[in-house]
C-alpha cells in the first residue's frame, strides 16, 4: 500500500488554515474569509473522513467480507464527495446570499491580505505534495483522463480540494480588494457565491468518479488484452472465452478468467497449469491478488 502522508500533509495545513481564517473572519466580517473557513474545515473533515476510510479499508478478510473491506475507501470517498464538498457550498453559497441582504464592511481588510498570503503558502505546501504523488501515479497521462482513470480517489479527492482551495483564495482576495477599492461590499458577498459554486462544481465531479469506484471499475482494456495473452500463452490453454475483473481498492483487483483447456488435459494437469498461469499474471500484475479461472468446454 502507497504512503498516505500527503492527506496528512494536507490535514494539518487545513485545520491551520481554517483557525486563520475564521479569526480574520471575525474581526473584517469579510463574507468571502467566511466561505474560505467553512472551505478549510470542509477539507479538514474530508480528509479525516479519508483517514477513516483508509484505515477501515485495511482489515483483514473475514467470514462477512470473504473479499476484504477494500471498498470502504470507497464508500467513505463517496460520503466526502455528496455530502462534505456539497454542504461545504451550499454553505457558502448561502453566506454570499445573507451578506448580499445586508452589506457591510467592519475593521481593516489587511488582515484578511495576511490570512490569505499564509493559506496560500500553505495550500501551495499541500497541493505539491499531493500533485507529487498524483503525477506519479498518472505518468504521461492527460491530467483530467488520470482523473477519471484513477482508482485511488484518496489522492484526487485531496488533490482536487486543494486546487480548489487555491481558485477560493483568489476569488476571496479578489472580492475583499475589488471592495475595498470601489466601495462595494457587494464583491465581497459575490465572492462568497462564486466559492459555493467552486464547492459544487468540485462535488459533483467527486461524486461522479467516486460512484464510478464504489459501483466498480475493470482494470484498463489494455491491461486485459496483455492478461488475456499471458494465459491464451500456456500450452494448456486454447483460448480465453470470458473475463471479468473489478477493483476492490486501489491496490486490489478481483480478476475471472473462463478458459477453455486442451482436451487431452486431466484434473490434474487443468490444476497445475491454472496455478501456473495464476502466478504469471501476478508476477506481471501484483495488484491483482485474487485471479480465479474457470475451465469450461469449447
Amino acid at each position: 500500500m502507497r504512503s498516505r502522508l500527503f492527506i496528512y500533509v494536507s490535514l494539518g495545513a487545513d485545520v491551520t488554515i481554517a483557525i486563520s481564517k475564521f479569526i480574520a473572519a471575525g474581526i473584517t466580517g469579510s463574507s468571502s474569509m467566511i466561505s474560505e473557513g467553512i472551505h478549510s474545515v470542509i477539507d479538514a473533515a474530508s480528509q479525516l473522513m479519508l483517514i477513516w476510510g483508509v484505515k477501515k479499508s485495511k482489515r483483514k478478510p473475514d467470514d462477512s467480507r470473504p473479499f476484504g473491506y477494500g471498498r470502504e475507501l470507497y464508500f467513505w470517498s463517496f460520503m466526502v464527495s455528496l455530502v462534505m464538498f456539497l454542504l461545504g457550498g451550499c454553505i457558502s453559497f448561502y453566506e454570499g446570499l445573507r451578506r448580499l441582504r445586508n452589506p457591510e464592511f467592519t475593521g481593516s481588510p489587511n488582515l484578511s491580505y495576511a490570512t490569505l498570503a499564509i493559506a496560500l503558502v500553505f495550500t501551495g505546501v499541500s497541493v505539491s505534495t499531493a500533485l507529487k504523488v498524483f503525477n506519479k501515479q498518472r505518468g504521461d497521462t492527460n491530467f483530467f483522463k488520470a482523473i477519471t482513470r484513477s482508482k485511488d480517489p484518496s489522492v484526487f479527492i485531496v488533490l482536487l480540494g486543494d486546487i480548489g482551495d487555491m481558485l477560493g483564495l483568489v476569488v476571496a482576495f479578489l472580492g475583499i480588494y475589488l471592495g475595498r477599492l470601489l466601495h462595494n461590499p457587494y464583491y465581497d458577498a459575490g465572492a462568497s457565491m462564486i466559492i459555493g459554486v467552486i464547492l459544487l462544481g468540485i462535488s459533483m465531479l467527486l461524486v461522479r468518479e467516486s460512484k464510478s469506484l464504489l459501483m466498480g471499475e475493470p482494470i484498463g482494456k489494455a491491461a486485459i488484452r496483455k492478461i488475456v495473452a499471458i494465459a491464451e500463452a500456456d500450452a494448456a490453454i486454447v483460448k480465453i472465452k470470458k473475463h471479468f475483473s473489478t477493483y476492490m481498492a486501489p491496490e486490489e483487483v478481483l480478476l475471472q478468467l473462463i478458459a477453455v483447456f486442451k482436451e487431452d488435459l486431466n484434473t490434474d494437469e487443468i490444476t497445475v497449469a491454472i496455478e501456473r498461469i495464476i502466478n504469471a499474471i501476478k508476477a506481471e500484475y501484483p495488484r491483482i491478488n485474487r485471479i480465479f479461472i474457470e475451465p469450461v468446454a469449447k
